[in-house]
């Protein structure tokens, strides 16, 4: 019996910490796939707050993240009907940060929420996880040089990006492409970008590896 033609995932969604790409890559598949995008929630009132140590700034950026990305989120099921989409963003991602940001007491009333609307969040046919090393992020980051990611301490994004291999090494949600970016540059350089396009037109069972070989 002939195997069955490999289908091309119709939910796709992009994670990985700050400046590691994401956002680029699910404009780009985007455009390739004419795929509706998701964007994740920038505008949120209460980070520059968070990023001056208020208290309770914490607790209420995060419920603020929470409650955006959950109803852009439930967009996706009707969209889904009308062709691929890409998001750059995982609902269950929102954890990482809150176990990050908040004290005990408020991570006991943050998980009563997010259980709630957990169970209706939509799941992906494929995540990519894109990963890189917290001095790649850093060099990124600076040269960027957006003012609100100037707060960003080393010690910080060290924490994030260990904070998302901790999650994703035990990720079984969805379909997993783990894609290394610490020596490649699929922003900057054409060759890297079309490397990655070339995997992700192939099917991704369970969890995968994807270490690009950069440039010679």
């Amino acid at each position: 019996m002939p195997e069955p033609k490999f289908k091309p995932p119709r939910y796709f969604a992009i994670e990985g910490p700050i400046r590691v790409g994401k956002s680029t890559l699910a404009k780009i598949l985007a455009e390739r796939l004419h795929a509706r995008r998701v964007f994740d929630c920038e505008d949120n009132p209460f980070l520059s707050a968070f990023y001056d140590e208020k208290p309770g700034a914490a607790f209420a950026a995060q419920m603020h993240f929470l409650m955006e990305r959950h109803q852009r989120l439930m967009e996706i099921d009707r969209e889904k009907k009308l062709g691929p989409v890409v998001s750059d963003f995982l609902f269950e991602k929102d954890k990482i940060f809150a176990y990050i940001n908040l004290d005990n007491e408020e991570l006991k009333l943050y998980e009563r929420y997010y259980e709630m609307l957990a169970t209706s969040a939509p799941v992906p046919d494929l995540v990519i996880y894109l990963q890189a090393k917290p001095e790649v992020l850093r060099q990124r980051i600076t040269k960027k040089g957006a003012r609100e990611e100037s707060h960003i301490s080393a010690e910080y994004l060290q924490t994030v990006a260990q904070a998302y291999e901790h999650f994703f090494f035990h990720y079984t949600g969805a379909n997993l492409l783990v894609v290394d970016t610490s020596d490649i540059d699929f922003v900057e350089r054409n060759a890297d970008l079309q490397e990655l396009l070339r995997r992700l037109r192939q099917p991704v069972k369970g969890t995968q590896y994807f270490l690009p070989l950069g440039p010679e």
